[in-house]
């Protein structure tokens, strides 16, 4: 009995062991098994083919063409002011009037100085007549002609003076009654009525600022000269971008304007030179003071492939964008031909690839991706 017993432990024993050592390899092999990589999630975009405006940018400050501190050129009360602040004004409105009454007094007085000359002067012209004719038969001397031909030409020089006067006082006269110089729109007063003026006061009444038309002074890197220069010569004036709160990306657009001249020098300390354009400004969006941003269009690219300023990384070798094709990327070399704010426009690549332009941080050549929705659609960034 206990010899039969025995085989049969033995058969256990070794297909326990067997089983043993065929599960220690079945597992073996299963860890060894490689375990396929989870894709990547990414958002991608589509390349576009578009015409896009080149600028030159920089910042910039409005100023009015005209703008007129109005003072007083004669000393007096002011008498009235016509106009109140912040009114629109046209050339040669009525401002403000200064008491004329002394000057007309002044006025008066040389017009009566020189009515004196006047009859002094006939007086002498008649006893010059008479003394040519009594010297053409020596009824007189030589001596008395001549005096008398002196004190007519002393009248005649003295009634000059009478008359220049009465000119310079009426000069004066016109300097109490103050108009407008320019069109525009009066600043804060200064000085209220009944106030003495004088010529020497620095401060004046009141500013008259032309508003419309406008212009925009701003600066551009003196690398740019050529550029500027060959837009100045263009038949048709270069157009130049107002932006508030931002740049010709992002900032609100106030007005559009034209390129009218560049500064004769360079600032030395800066490297840039400086730009003026004139701006349309019937709105009133601009007002002088302000500051803005500046676009200044030099160019268009034509049919340019367009992505999203993060679609394009930069690594040793340059910059590369990666391309997604049956959902595995490729790095490919790239070229930048002009950068905004939010936008490259790159060669490379052709229209209607489809780049990642979230998540490249965890991708190499040939990763897996999992496309994330929504996408950026990259057309619709350009309208």
């Amino acid at each position: 009995m206990r010899i039969a017993i025995r085989p049969l432990l033995l058969a256990g024993l070794l297909l326990v062991v067997v089983s043993g050592a065929a599960w220690l390899l079945l597992d073996r092999t299963a860890a060894n098994k490689p375990v396929p990589a989870m894709p990547i999630p990414v958002r991608v975009i589509t390349v576009v083919q578009a015409d896009v405006p080149r600028y030159l940018t920089g910042i910039g400050s409005v100023l009015s063409l005209h703008s007129v501190t109005v003072r007083a050129q004669v000393d007096g009360v002011l008498a009235q002011v016509a106009v109140k602040e912040g009114q629109w004004v046209n050339k040669g409105d009525a401002l403000a009037s200064i008491d004329d009454r002394a000057i007309r007094a002044s006025l008066a007085q040389a017009r009566a100085q020189a009515s004196q000359s006047q009859a002094q002067l006939q007086v002498a012209g008649v006893n010059l007549r008479r003394y040519k004719d009594l010297s053409r038969d020596n009824g007189i001397s030589r001596q008395l002609l001549d005096e008398q031909q002196a004190l007519f030409d002393q009248l005649t020089a003295t009634l000059q003076g009478n008359q220049a006067a009465i000119a310079a006082a009426q000069v004066q006269l016109s300097y109490t009654q103050i108009h407008s110089p320019v069109t525009g729109r009066v600043g804060i007063r200064r000085v209220d009525p009944g106030n003495f003026l004088r010529v020497s006061d620095a401060e004046g009444l009141f500013t008259v600022t032309q508003i419309d038309p406008i212009a925009v002074e701003f600066s551009l890197p003196q690398q740019e000269l050529a550029t500027l220069q060959s837009l100045l010569d263009r038949p048709q004036p270069a157009v130049v971008r107002a932006y508030l709160d931002g740049d010709t990306e992002t900032g609100k657009l106030v007005g559009e304007g034209h390129l009218t001249l560049l500064d004769n020098q360079i600032a030395a300390s800066t490297g840039t030179i400086r730009a003026k354009a004139e701006f349309h400004n019937d709105r009133h969006t601009l007002w002088p003071g302000q500051l803005v941003s500046v676009g200044l269009q030099v160019g268009v690219e034509r049919n340019a492939l367009v992505v999203p300023l993060p679609v394009v990384q930069r690594g040793i070798e340059g910059h590369y964008v990666y391309r997604v094709t049956d959902a595995k990327v490729e790095q490919v070399p790239v070229q930048v031909r002009y950068q905004t704010s939010t936008q490259s426009l790159i060669d490379g690549v052709a229209a209607g690839d489809v780049l990642v332009s979230d998540g490249q941080s965890r991708l190499r050549p040939g990763a897996r991706v999992q496309v994330l929705e929504p996408t950026v659609d990259n057309a619709a960034t350009l309208r």
